[in-house]
């Protein structure tokens, strides 16, 4: 699997995420399956461990868990999460970044097939009701059965199986982890399907940060856009760009000729950076089940 860290569109220096590219076809172990149009299963290898039905008007879906989830990633040692310390700085979520690449490539109960992927830091949307305030209103917690409203237009965090208790003794220890400031992050899965996130790993951890009233770190896996897909983009982005530059050094004077040549050139890089990082669909299969 070929890696490349993506910076912001504005300072080379601070890491955003994780370019994936894997060049080798492989079948996910973890899945969408679609029939009918509006039925959806999330497969795990031989296990079903969502099904999803996508309302006749498509204003939402309903869906309902199995408890067959099972996580790509190897449970975390202490030893591990202090041995990575520095929570809260790009650098230490490239290093989980790299941490959960590893683990999905080697797993056979990933998402990952053959394509380009992001794993990017990401946060959900502050509402001004203090840092954990978002992560209680969108996480879809009704286990095992829920329904989305699209109407809204949120993007809800649907854990994959039920949510261990805030005194439970695996959260009680990441609550620790959370209060030292070392709590590794929650690696989420965009799932366009049900246009929400999927938590892949840090059911527990989610819960730790939350009792703890803190704002949990994530890492959000997606498809990355095709390499014509960007070329595309960069290209009429670039076309762009050059109109705007021609008509600046015009025969025609400009107010402020240096501010909107600088504007221009944060627009262009702001562009190119959001064909790297922006989600691209969720890809599904034909279902193998009746």
């Amino acid at each position: 699997m070929r890696r490349t860290n993506l910076t912001a569109a504005t300072d080379s220096e601070s890491w955003v995420g994780l370019g994936l590219e894997l060049r080798h076809a492989t079948g996910p172990g973890l899945r969408p399956e679609v029939a009918d149009g509006n039925r959806i299963v999330l497969s795990q290898g031989p296990d079903a461990v969502l099904l999803a039905r996508i309302d006749d008007d498509r204003g939402g879906v309903e869906y309902s868990r199995t408890d067959y989830y099972r996580s790509p990633v190897a449970p975390l040692r202490a030893t591990e999460v202090r041995a990575l310390a520095g929570g809260g700085r790009p650098y230490w979520y490239a290093r989980w970044a790299h941490r959960f690449a590893d683990a999905l490539e080697a797993s056979p109960l990933g998402p990952l097939h053959e394509g380009r992927w992001v794993l990017a830091r990401e946060g959900v949307t502050r509402t001004g009701d203090g840092p954990v305030g978002p992560w209680r209103s969108l996480l879809l917690d009704d286990h095992p059965d829920g329904c989305i409203d699209w109407s809204t237009g949120s993007r809800g965090i649907m854990p994959l199986r039920q949510l261990r208790p805030p005194d439970g003794g695996r959260v009680k220890a990441y609550r620790k982890q959370a209060r030292e400031g070392i709590l590794p992050p929650v690696l989420l899965w965009w799932f366009s399907g049900l246009h929400c996130y999927v938590i892949l790993d840090g059911h527990a951890r989610l819960v730790a940060a939350v009792a703890e009233d803190r704002e949990p770190a994530v890492l959000v896996l997606s498809r990355a856009r095709s390499e014509e897909q960007t070329r595309t983009g960069r290209d009429k982005a670039l076309s762009d760009h050059h109109l705007t530059m021609s008509i600046l050094d015009g025969p025609h004077p400009v107010a402020d000729r240096e501010g909107a040549a600088r504007s221009a050139s944060h627009l262009l890089a702001t562009q190119l950076h959001r064909l790297e990082v922006d989600y691209a669909p969720t890809r599904a299969w034909p279902t193998q089940r009746t």
